[in-house]
């Protein structure tokens, strides 16, 4: 007999991720490494699962081969409980099209839904960095008696208008929901501050599949989670907010309790990772009460020789810094850093190679980038925009296996 509500996790992960350029030219955004042994991806999977969640369903879309292959590899179950977490791509069940929104990637994948009968289902997305226990959210979701449950983040009020905002009375009942407002609303107990959405939303199921149906009959409809399904629960007085400073994380400290960004941008991606590196970390990976797990690799520990140094840094498995100084920055495995090589306030993706003398400041390098004796990256930003991805904050990215 089933102790706990029956719920299906279905996470969105089929974004192009156009802002994330070039990390995107040949992978799905939630497929982008991330904090040297991880994939953005890894943070909601390890949340549901870490919540006792484990029939999972991904919907991919946009350049999907390196996510479906990583999901596959590291997301693996017995399934001896009937357990699984699948990448599913698009499957054109309702003719030949693609997806043209969120809520219609869920439509089309109804059969998901359908097969495994669930009480609750759980939509969240794939690309924020974040720990939360979804089970609380569930509880609540319950507890409220609404037909969805949103979570929001609490934002200061200047900040707001970059998100979809939310409206709610003093029970937790959303009034309004806004996307990017001029002037967002603040919370019932809190005038400067605004509920965010998280894009983390709990249904009861058959009010989903209502609405969904409803949308997709809806020709005037953009087939969006929150453009258009919220907003029509939102109508008729069924949906309530989840405050996420509510949610209690085992292990969490009070320097990373209700941490969650959304690593959109590149600066926004550049920036969460230098949350990593401080000696108390804004985000600390370190907590193993609520792990978050990424893919393992066969490879030998990180080694420092002839007198080479990381500070402050964070510096994945097969690492060599020879004679090389790394300041502020975050390595991903298999990363070489050369005799005389200076790394500061960088991200270096997997198998990334920095010859002898060469400096790199400020800046992130994809997958297998090679960085030549003595060349410079992040120094002459001018420069720079002439080869390379700058962002409007100055970070400078080298897309995947670029040799300079």
């Amino acid at each position: 007999m089933r102790s706990q509500p029956h719920v299906l996790g279905i996470v969105l992960a089929g974004g192009e991720g156009k802002r994330l350029y070039p990390l995107t030219v040949d992978r799905a955004k939630p497929a982008v490494p991330f904090g040297g042994a991880y994939r953005l991806i890894d943070f909601v999977l390890s949340n549901l699962v870490n919540a006792g969640y484990e029939r999972i369903c991904v919907l991919t879309q946009y350049k999907s081969h390196s996510l479906d292959r990583h999901i596959s590899q590291t997301w693996w179950t017995s399934g001896f409980h009937g357990e699984y977490i699948t990448p599913v791509p698009a499957q054109q069940r309702l003719g030949p099209r693609w997806y043209t929104g969120s809520a219609d990637a869920i439509f089309q994948s109804m059969n998901l839904i359908s097969d495994e009968e669930p009480e609750y289902i759980v939509v969240f997305g794939a690309d924020h960095v974040y720990r939360m226990d979804p089970s609380q959210m569930v509880a609540a979701h319950i507890e409220s008696g609404a037909e969805v449950t949103v979570a929001g983040i609490r934002v200061p009020r200047a900040e707001a208008t970059a998100f979809g905002c939310i409206d709610a009375d003093d029970s937790g009942r959303i009034t309004r929901f806004l996307e990017k407002p001029a002037d967002p609303p603040g919370t019932p107990d809190d005038p400067d501050v605004t509920f965010a959405s998280m894009g983390n939303y709990v249904f009861s199921t058959e009010a989903l599949v209502e609405a969904l149906r409803a949308d997709a009959a809806d020709s005037d409809s953009d087939h969006d989670m929150g453009g258009d399904i919220i907003p029509a629960f939102v109508a008729r007085g069924q949906a309530h907010v989840y405050d996420f400073k509510d949610n209690e994380v085992p292990g969490a400290t009070e320097r990373d309790k209700g941490y969650w960004r959304d690593v959109g941008t590149l600066d926004a991606f550049y920036e969460a990772h230098m949350d990593l590196v401080s000696v108390h970390p804004i985000f600390n990976l370190y907590n193993t009460k609520w792990p978050i797990r990424g893919e393992t690799h066969n490879l030998p520990p990180a080694k420092f020789v002839q007198g080479g140094v990381a500070e402050d840094s964070v510096v994945g498995a097969g690492c060599i810094i020879s004679a090389g100084t790394v300041r502020n920055s975050v390595l991903s495995s298999n990363v070489i850093v050369e005799d005389g090589a200076v790394v500061d306030g960088a991200v270096l993706m997997p198998g990334v190679r920095i010859g002898k003398g060469a400096v790199v400041r400020r800046a992130i390098l994809d997958k297998n980038v090679v960085i030549g004796d003595g060349e410079q990256i992040g120094v002459d930003l001018d420069a720079d925009r002439e080869r390379f991805s700058v962002s409007a904050g100055g970070v400078v990215t080298v897309g995947k296996g670029v040799r300079v």
